[in-house]
């Protein structure tokens, strides 16, 4: 598995991401989707990361700057054909690392709530995270939870 940075204009990655979006949708009503979209992606304070077997993309996430001590990780999302292979915990284990050497004190992360989250929040957990309040200009809602980790 490689991970590296880039890759938006991936026609793999934009169909990953699409799928991300929906599964977000489908799972929390209007008004209470944060996940980020392609321009959110895009932004210069955001650093997006893609797993890789050769040419088949196996999984993606973002790790965005909130400020020069906090991060916030967005858009993990792991290609269904590669559940349960690793693919999330080597994405995960990449942000964490990106974020030690930039030097942040602390990750958050809003997510959705329910069973179809469960994977994500599983691992998260085995990280070290645990649930808190809202951050930013999220809001909480019966929809999202937080979670953070002072690292």
């Amino acid at each position: 598995m490689n991970i590296v940075e880039g890759h938006l204009d991936n026609e793999q990655v934009q169909a990953l991401l699409r799928t991300h979006l929906a599964g977000m949708h489908d799972n929390s009503p209007p008004g209470s989707v944060y996940a980020l979209d392609l321009s959110g992606l895009e932004a210069p304070e955001v650093s997006f990361f893609s797993a890789w077997n050769e040419d088949a993309l196996l999984g993606m996430g973002a790790l965005k700057e909130i400020d020069v001590e906090t991060g916030e990780i967005k858009s993990m999302r792991t290609d269904a054909a590669h559940s349960r292979k690793g693919v999330g915990t080597a994405l995960l284990e990449h942000v964490l690392d990106v974020a030690g050497r930039r030097g942040y004190r602390r990750l958050s992360l809003e997510t959705g709530s329910g069973e179809a989250f469960e994977p994500a929040l599983s691992l998260y957990r085995r990280y070290g995270f645990r649930n808190g309040p809202a951050f930013g200009d999220y809001t909480q809602s019966e929809f999202n939870q937080f979670l953070h980790l002072n690292l």
